[in-house]
């Protein structure tokens, strides 16, 4: 039983890989076509995307500050 985290490791990794290969080609000729977004609108879209996941990253923190206190969790570094 020791070599299935090997072997599933393995094939998982080689997957993700793959995948992530033909993906990023797929978008590359998708881009080559011709159709292009004006860098304005592609700023602004990027610039929304990042202010969500920095709002729920903070959301996040925050909820897992609250629920630590609530538990009465130790937060003391050692």
């Amino acid at each position: 039983m020791d070599w299935f985290p090997i072997v599933a490791g393995t094939f998982k990794v080689l997957a993700l890989c793959t995948g992530m290969f033909f993906a990023i080609k797929w978008h590359y000729d998708q881009g080559k076509k011709g159709k292009q977004m004006d860098r304005r609108a592609l700023l602004g879209a990027a610039g929304k995307v990042v202010a969500i996941f920095v709002l729920s990253l903070l959301g996040l923190g925050l909820l897992t500050f609250y629920l630590v206190r609530r538990l009465g969790l130790d937060m003391a570094l050692p």
